[in-house]
C-alpha cells in the first residue's frame, strides 16, 4: 500500500546521512525565505495600499542597515551552503585508496560489471559491508547515469571516456539500480540491484565465481593483440616500457606533459595517432573495433598490475602512457 512506501530511501551508505543532512537544510532555508517573503508581501500590500485616489505616500530614505542586513545574511547563508556542498562533492571525488575496484559498463539497456577479481554480472553489483567500494564506469553507445538512491551516488556514464564515484555500504540488502538518463525507447528497464552482503558472506560468493582475473585476462589479450613485440620491460622496444609508469606525467611530441589515465590509456589503444610520447614514432595501429569495452578494461587493469608490480603501487589508480 502507498501508506507503507517510505517518503525516502533508506540510508545505507556512509554519506547518505551527510547528503540528506544537506538537502535538509537547503529545503529548510528555502522553506523559510519563501514562507518569509509571502508573508511580508501580504503585509506590505495591505499596510501601504492607496487608501484614496489623492493618497500620495512619502518619500522613504533607504537604510544602510537594512541594507547591510538582507546582503550579509544571505551571502553567509549561501557560503554555508557552499563549503557544506563543497566538502561532500569533494569527499564523493576522492575514493579511499583501499577502495575494491569494480568496472562498469553501460549498454541499452543494461548494466556489465565486472569485479577486478574477474567475476561478471549484469544488472547486479554484490558489494560487502564495511568497504569502500570504487566503480569505474565507461559506455558503449549513450550517455547514461548510474544512480544509487540508497546510497545517495549519481554518476553519469559516457561514451569515449571514464567516470569514476564511489560508496561504502553499510546495511547488508538489496537496493535500487537506475538509470536516470534517458538513453532511449528501453530506458525505463534499464534497472538492477545492488547487493549488500556481510564481509564473509561476500568473500565465499566471489570464490565461486571466475576462475581467472581481469589483470590475467587483459595479460592474455595483451599477448594475442601482440603488444609484447613493441611494449618490452628492458626499454629495447619501439613502444614505451609499461611498467612502472603508473599515473606519471607524460611528457607528448607536441611539448606538452600530461598525466596518464584510464581515459588517456583507452584513446591510446583506440586512437593512437591522437597523443605520441615524446621519444617515439607514430607507428602503433589502431584497435578500434577490435577491442570491446570489457576488454579494454581489461588491458587497463593488466597495466595497472604491471604498474603496481614495477614499484609504482601507489599510483595504481592511474593508467599508463604509449606511444604510438
Amino acid at each position: 500500500m502507498l501508506s507503507n512506501l517510505p517518503l525516502f530511501p533508506q540510508q545505507a551508505s556512509t554519506v547518505a546521512k551527510e547528503v540528506d543532512a544537506l538537502f535538509y537544510f537547503l529545503m529548510g532555508v528555502s522553506a523559510f525565505f519563501a514562507v518569509l517573503i509571502a508573508i511580508l508581501l501580504i503585509f506590505f500590500s495591505v499596510r501601504y495600499r492607496r487608501r484614496s485616489a489623492t493618497d500620495r505616500p512619502h518619500a522613504i530614505e533607504g537604510a544602510l542597515h537594512l541594507e547591510l542586513l538582507w546582503t550579509i545574511i544571505p551571502f553567509g547563508i549561501t557560503m554555508i551552503m557552499f563549503v557544506w556542498s563543497a566538502s561532500i562533492y569533494i569527499k564523493l571525488q576522492r575514493p579511499p585508496d583501499n577502495a575494491i575496484q569494480v568496472f562498469v559498463v553501460g549498454k541499452q539497456w543494461m548494466w556489465k560489471l565486472q569485479h577486478i577479481e574477474g567475476q561478471r554480472e549484469i544488472n547486479e553489483l554484490h558489494v560487502p559491508t564495511g568497504r569502500p567500494v570504487k566503480l569505474t564506469m565507461t559506455s558503449e553507445d549513450v550517455i547514461h547515469s548510474f544512480y544509487v538512491p540508497a546510497f545517495r551516488i549519481k554518476q553519469d556514464v559516457l561514451p569515449g571516456r571514464y567516470t569514476t564515484t564511489w560508496f561504502e555500504a553499510i546495511k547488508p540488502g538489496t537496493y535500487h539500480l537506475f538509470c536516470t538518463e534517458y538513453c532511449g525507447t528501453q530506458h525505463s528497464g534499464m534497472i538492477g540491484s545492488v547487493i549488500v552482503m556481510e564481509p564473509a558472506e561476500f568473500a565465499t560468493w566471489l570464490s565461486g565465481g571466475a576462475k581467472q582475473s581481469l589483470a590475467s585476462a587483459g595479460e592474455t589479450l595483451f599477448q594475442q593483440l601482440g603488444c609484447t613485440s613493441c611494449h618490452l620491460d628492458q626499454g629495447t622496444g619501439r613502444g614505451p616500457v609499461l611498467t612502472g609508469l603508473l599515473g606519471r606525467q607524460v611528457q607528448l611530441t607536441n611539448g606538452t606533459t600530461i598525466v596518464a589515465d584510464e581515459t588517456y590509456v583507452r584513446e591510446s589503444i583506440l586512437n593512437p595517432q591522437a597523443k605520441i610520447v615524446a621519444g617515439y614514432q607514430p607507428i602503433m595501429p589502431t584497435f578500434k573495433g577490435l577491442v570491446s569495452e570489457e576488454q579494454l578494461l581489461q588491458l587497463i587493469a593488466y597495466i595497472k598490475a604491471k604498474g603496481a608490480v614495477g614499484g609504482d603501487a601507489a599510483a595504481a589508480g592511474g593508467a599508463v602512457p604509449q606511444g604510438g
